[in-house]
């Protein structure tokens, strides 16, 4: 479903990554870990096409990075959410009001949009705070809300870069397990995260190394799966 085939990224004469090859399954759920610097938020822009390789190829379903037009990128973004470290809410909006924006930015007619925020406030655990801006918010509830948000449009994979880096031990694992009962609803979900105590804690999710900007353990190409 998500393919990169031997993909470099240079910014001018900085090469992000090197000959990078990964195959992130249908349904899938996958730890992108590695030190700053590494080239995991990288692989995630180039995922959701904020940037494209300098060679190689990136596939996101039947989207490829060698074809796609510059008209089709808002279609292919919509199959793929993304959830931030800082949140990146709008804080003159409440939790409703952030949610319904990014149902509307993406066509979702206004007589639709009361219900689906409401359904996605719920998957979230967050229908008694519809009304709370995000100042209002405990950090946990921030990030909730973000990825209600990154929900709106029923993406085929969700892309989370170091999403639980601002919150402290115990809002991070009810974060974590929101995204488990995402994943198991059928979204596949690429994690960037260095919180080496989470990936410890989760020893049968996929782990994907990455060093200098390549890729340097995966058991999938390691034959460990």
């Amino acid at each position: 479903m998500i393919r990169l085939r031997s993909v470099t990224k240079e910014y001018g004469a900085m090469p992000a990554l090197k000959d990078v090859s990964i195959h992130v399954r249908k349904g899938e759920i996958v730890f992108l870990t590695g030190p700053s610097g590494a080239g995991k938020t990288t692989v995630l822009r180039l995922v959701h096409m904020q940037t494209m390789p300098t060679s190689g190829e990136v596939r996101v379903s039947r989207f490829s990075s060698a074809k796609i037009k510059r008209k089709e990128l808002p279609e292919l973004r919509r199959r793929a959410g993304y959830v931030f470290q800082d949140f990146r809410l709008l804080e003159n909006l409440t939790a409703a009001e952030n949610i319904a924006f990014a149902l509307e930015c993406t066509g979702t007619p206004r007589s639709k949009t009361g219900t689906r925020v409401q359904k996605l406030l719920g998957q979230v655990g967050l229908v008694a705070r519809a009304r709370s801006y995000p100042k209002e918010l405990s950090g946990g509830e921030q990030q909730r809300v973000a990825i209600a948000r990154a929900l709106a449009t029923d993406p085929l994979v969700l892309l989370a870069d170091e999403p639980t880096g601002n919150l402290d031990e115990r809002a991070s694992a009810g974060v974590f397990d929101l995204f488990r009962a995402i994943n198991a609803s059928g979204t596949s979900i690429i994690m960037a995260t260095h919180d080496a105590e989470l990936v410890r804690r989760h020893p049968e999710i996929r782990v994907i190394e990455l060093e200098n900007g390549s890729v340097v353990f995966d058991p999938l190409v390691d034959g460990k799966t």
